[in-house]
């Protein structure tokens, strides 16, 4: 059975946002991080690992009583990258391993559980199938599920980028997987789309 994880990132800086940590802001009703990680905790998708960074205690707190493990990131100055490579770090030292890690973004609190189970349906890997993004009327969207095969590439990434180039560099072997909704699209970066939540 294909085993796949999810590393939910919760490190970021926020820092169009203001002095507020995004993450912690309610989203109807739930913590923008909690909403996420409820998700990941909802699809097939185990462990689900979340990394932190400022203000871990307020991040546990806000995901208090759930699944989770909780992965310091020791540099989340640096950007996205330096979470990624916590994150892999932590699931390379799985036993038994991982065959790919679902990559959730801490501020895209309207992913469902049924978008990651979906990338886990077309996930294939051992066969040409091991890189999967979603897609909403032709936009490609998060989460990003990564083989395993791909995880010496992402502990090589630099600075503030995410897995974009590791896409871009394995184009031929990406499958897009169509979903029913935007929520793959939506996310919460600046006061003024904080404002505009439900």
């Amino acid at each position: 059975m294909t085993a796949v994880a999810a590393l939910v990132l919760a490190a970021g800086r926020s820092e169009r946002m203001g002095s507020a940590n995004k993450l912690l802001c309610p989203v109807e009703g739930r913590a923008m991080v909690a909403r996420v990680a409820d998700a990941a905790l909802a699809s097939r998708a185990r462990p689900v690992a979340v990394v932190i960074g400022p203000e871990p205690d307020a991040i546990r707190a806000a995901l208090a009583g759930l699944a989770v493990a909780f992965v310091p990131n020791p540099d989340p100055a640096e950007g996205m990258a330096s979470s990624l490579r916590a994150g892999v770090s932590a699931l390379e030292a799985l036993n038994p391993p991982v065959d790919g890690a679902l990559v959730c973004l801490g501020d895209m609190p309207w992913v469902a559980a049924a978008h990651l189970d979906a990338l886990i349906d077309a996930f294939d890997p051992v066969g040409d199938r091991d890189l999967c993004a979603p897609v909403y009327e032709e936009r490609r969207g998060h989460p990003v599920l990564l083989g395993a095969r791909y995880f010496p590439e992402m502990q090589a990434l630099r600075g503030d980028v995410g897995a974009r180039e590791i896409l871009e560099r394995h184009a031929d072997r990406l499958v897009l997987v169509p979903v029913g909704d935007p929520g793959v699209l939506r996310d919460v970066d600046t006061e003024e789309a904080l404002s505009s939540l439900p």
